[in-house]
């Protein structure tokens, strides 16, 4: 069985390299600051800077039990709250890696993984 953190990581490996598959820079990940911690700091093929919040799940065998549960459902409002928070907080920490231009924006990404290696991976932009 794999832990928590374990899934999570492969979750963000998984996250990060279907984010590069799209064009996309990964310039930092697990970023903390005192407001929480980013998953992932991009930069997309327009050059606008993407933070990212990765929510994984593991599903174990032919387990039909989490059909109906998926990544989206960790993402609440309090979620969400704390996640713009973090992110404003470290855009106006980081005032250099922006393009005034491009600008930044919030998204998310979804993965869902089995024993077998097999994942489905959903990317939701500026949410």
């Amino acid at each position: 069985m794999t832990s928590r953190s374990e899934t999570g990581k492969l979750g963000e490996d998984i996250a990060c390299e279907f984010l590069e598959n799209n064009g996309f820079t990964v310039l930092f990940r697990n970023v903390r600051n005192k407001f929480g911690e980013i998953d992932i700091v991009a930069r997309d093929h327009d050059g606008m800077l993407v933070f990212v919040e990765v929510k994984t799940i593991r599903q174990y065998g032919n387990s039909e039990a989490f059909a109906e549960f998926m990544p989206e459902d960790q993402m609440g409002s309090s979620k969400m709250r704390k996640f713009k928070r973090i992110a404003g907080f470290f855009a106006n920490e980081h005032q250099e890696l922006f393009d005034e231009d491009a600008g930044w924006r919030l998204d998310f990404v979804g993965v869902i993984f089995d024993d077998s290696g097999a994942h489905a991976v959903r990317h939701y932009k500026n949410i």
